[in-house]
């Protein structure tokens, strides 16, 4: 199996998707996290489409000529025209805003950034009507196989920690990573940030992940202001490290929670900055839990879309994992590391004051069996399967 797994994992959905977005419009800019395979799947597209001019601004001869010549050597490419790690020129959206709208143009343009819109300030209004995004998530239970279920939870979502030949080696290559991204990546967007201190809220990110947000304690940890532990916060979701989940709340003359939820994107750094490195140490860790939950939840949000998802829960505890809407209706979502998942007053609260359409309690198991009216113990892989425009 190893063997076959060194090849590159075909992921067949993201590449449709970039290549319908790119017959409707002029820019399609592909977002994630840096080594998640936007330059692989950037590959794959120009072979589909026969005619590539490829510029990567981490090369000194590609930034070189955008930087001298931008108009100019743009305007002279035809077909398919590649920018990678365009969020080092931002000055470039203000280019290729009239290349667009010359109705003489010959070349669409698939710019790849591993920063957010947040952060590579100016993409979505520069380019307002022109561009459209395409989230690069990390590897998909459905990509990597369902077999692979928990060596894709063990060493995370980053394609070639996933392909590593052992788990130590995956996990030398996100300690590489963690190094990578913060002595050159975080500098190389114009951030002033100490490593080490990044480095350390970061760590203490994975101590706190799936918990509520509270600035002002982990201020107090670091010895920074709450804003100072918002920026740094709001940098490792920019730059994809982090998830911040938004709370969802509404007048149920209950007191509900106001701040969000925040994650480790990736269970294979989360596992890093825990000192795990196999299964048997992360069933031994009292992450084991919200390592799970993180897991499962991005792997749902892959599989159903970010937009509209929040979590829910009140003072008095009770709470939902994951609220998504869609189609008009709201599911619900509990993420539960038990071989035997069941309900509680907390899932029925959830049912009855949010009005849930349905509820999956998803678990590692296989076999997807009812617990209670609306309420379905459901495995991870099966997630990928639901339809959220319809009743079960």
């Amino acid at each position: 199996m190893l063997a076959e797994m060194q090849q590159p994992i075909p992921r067949s959905r993201l590449l449709s998707d970039i290549l319908q977005r790119l017959r409707e419009s002029p820019v399609v800019a592909l977002l994630g996290a840096r080594q998640v395979g936007k330059t692989t799947l950037a590959g794959q597209v120009a072979e589909r489409l026969g005619q590539a001019s490829v510029f990567d601004l981490e090369v000194a001869a590609g930034r070189t000529a955008l930087e001298k010549t931008p108009e100019l050597t743009l305007s002279d490419c035809q077909g398919l025209v590649v920018i990678d790690e365009v969020q080092r020129m931002p000055s470039l959206f203000e280019t290729l805003r009239p290349l667009c709208d010359d109705p003489k143009r010959k070349a669409t343009f698939l710019l790849l950034g591993s920063a957010s819109p947040d952060v590579v300030r100016g993409v979505s209004e520069t380019l307002a009507g022109r561009v459209q995004f395409v989230a690069v998530p990390g590897l998909s239970l459905d990509e990597v196989g369902l077999e692979e279920q928990d060596r894709l939870w063990v060493r995370g979502a980053f394609p070639r920690a996933f392909l590593a030949e052992s788990d130590e080696a995956a996990g030398r290559w996100l300690d590489a990573f963690r190094q990578t991204f913060l002595e050159r990546d975080i500098p190389g967007l114009g951030v002033r940030v100490a490593a080490s201190a990044l480095e350390r809220f970061w760590a203490m990110l994975a101590h706190c992940h799936g918990g509520i947000w509270n600035a002002a304690e982990l201020g107090r940890a670091m010895g920074v202001s709450p804003n100072t532990a918002n920026h740094y916060r709001d940098l490792l979701a920019g730059t994809f490290m982090a998830r911040v989940l938004p709370p969802w709340h509404e007048n149920l003359g209950k007191r509900q929670v106001k701040a969000p939820k925040v994650y480790l994107r990736d269970s294979g750094l989360l596992h890093l900055f825990l000192g795990i490195g196999n299964l048997a140490a992360l069933r031994a860790n009292p992450g084991y839990g919200p390592s799970w939950e993180g897991f499962a939840l991005d792997q749902t949000l892959i599989a159903h879309g970010e937009r509209e998802a929040y979590f829910w829960a009140t003072q008095r505890g009770a709470e939902l994992d994951l609220l998504l809407l869609r189609h008009g209706q709201r599911w619900g979502f509990e993420f539960k590391c038990t071989d035997a998942p069941g309900t509680s007053k907390s899932m029925h609260v959830a049912m009855a004051d949010l009005g849930l359409k349905h509820l999956w309690v998803v678990y590692p198991g296989k076999a997807r069996f009812p617990l209670a009216e609306r309420i379905t113990a459901l495995p991870l892989r099966e997630v990928g399967g639901l339809d959220l425009s319809r009743s079960p």
